[in-house]
């Protein structure tokens, strides 16, 4: 695909992600994503800011870990920072992993802090996930744990 075909596709997607109906912007995120332009980070954390719709959110959430990009780490971050502070019994289990998943994917130090409260879940699939993000982000971690005790 030549870069003129490329950046008409971006741009089209970002249209539709800010002023497209929902299944447009789904599919706008997803695609996003798919190519993997750290040009849309800015703009997906952007959009994540103003988005209601769970499902959106969510395809947002995966194309930021699809893009890899470290600048969006912190906007991750913060939706985990509000799925933790419900009760557990309330919290979006999907969107954990999807948060799990994504921050695996970019690979910042940055997240391991905020993932360590979810080595304590009482849900053995997301204290799994959150191991393997450890294993992923920093393999090392458990040593690195021991030498700050």
């Amino acid at each position: 695909m030549d870069s003129t075909t490329q950046n008409e596709i971006f741009n089209n997607a970002i249209k539709k992600l800010f002023h497209g109906e929902i299944m447009e912007r789904v599919s706008a995120a997803k695609q996003l994503g798919s190519i993997k332009d750290g040009r849309a980070t800015n703009l997906l954390v952007k959009a994540l800011n103003s988005e209601k719709d769970d499902i959106v959110i969510n395809r947002i959430i995966e194309a930021m870990g699809d893009i890899k990009d470290p600048k969006a780490t912190l906007s991750i971050i913060d939706l985990l920072k509000v799925e933790v502070q419900k009760p557990e019994e309330e919290q979006d289990k999907s969107r954990i992993f999807l948060i799990i998943e994504s921050l695996m994917k970019i690979g910042d130090k940055r997240a391991l802090t905020h993932l360590g409260i979810l080595l304590n879940s009482c849900y053995s699939d997301i204290r799994k996930l959150t191991e393997e993000a450890f294993e992923c982000i920093d393999p090392n971690w458990k040593d690195n744990i021991k030498k700050t005790i």
